[in-house]
């Protein structure tokens, strides 16, 4: 459920958490988990699918972006720029961001974008999920890009974990030393609310943690996570 507070701004449940307004109803739950996820596949993989043009940091028209989503898919015959602006200024992770009239994905995508995210008060220790069957061989060569065009490193052991358990119900977890890379000059940046970005880590500053994964329950999955895993958003029919 996404709905806006006239004194709160946007939120997600049934009351404004603040003042427990009813507020103005926006879209439901399943309409917001059906257009997040398109929102991730377009901005994060295939723009050009939507006859979008985006800029070389990733950034798209958000009026461009809704007027072909109301092209291409006739359910978003409704959907206006403030449906967007309210996603992303909702969304825990900050996977999107909106300036100046434009909106882009801040992390995940599978294609070259030069991001310009902020590279100062980087945590000293980052987290990344792996595989029992890859961790030893990611020690012995470091973390590379695979499928996306950057490493994803999180900010807490569960952020981590969670992340691992798109892939993994039982991840492997190891600890990034994040300051020593960064005095070697590897740049890492700041990407989402628990998400940062590098183009590799050696394996000098990678150790494996031993952690009890019962300590870190699962969550329900997002829907903006699984994008990648979902059927990619079919084109509506033309109107008869």
């Amino acid at each position: 459920m996404l709905k806006e507070c006239r004194e709160h701004g946007y939120f997600r449940a049934e009351m404004c958490p603040v003042c427990g307004d009813e507020g103005r109803f926006l879209m439901n739950t399943e309409e917001l988990d059906r257009l997040s996820r398109t929102m991730a596949g377009v901005l994060r993989h295939f723009p050009e699918r939507f006859d979008l043009r985006m800029d070389r940091q990733g950034f798209v028209s958000l009026r461009d972006f809704v007027n072909a989503l109301q092209r291409k898919q006739r359910r978003y015959h409704w959907l206006r720029p403030h449906h967007i602006v309210a996603i992303i200024e909702t969304d825990n992770k900050g996977r999107y961001e909106y300036r100046d009239g434009m909106i882009r994905a801040t992390y995940a995508h599978s294609f070259e974008v030069e991001l310009d995210h902020p590279i100062g008060g980087i945590p000293e220790k980052l987290y990344y999920p792996t595989t029992k069957e890859e961790v030893d061989i990611v020690l012995e060569v470091g973390l590379k890009p695979s499928d996306r065009k950057m490493v994803h490193l999180s900010k807490g052991i569960g952020d981590a974990v969670n992340a691992g358990r798109v892939r993994t119900p039982e991840p492997v977890i190891l600890e990034v030393d994040s300051r020593g890379a960064m005095e070697d000059g590897i740049v890492i940046q700041k990407a989402g609310k628990t998400v940062y970005l590098t183009t590799d880590v050696p394996p000098k500053y990678l150790s494996k943690l031993d952690i009890d994964l019962a300590e870190f329950p699962p969550e329900k999955p997002v829907s903006e996570d699984k994008a990648e895993e979902e059927e990619i958003p079919r084109q509506e029919p033309p109107e008869e």
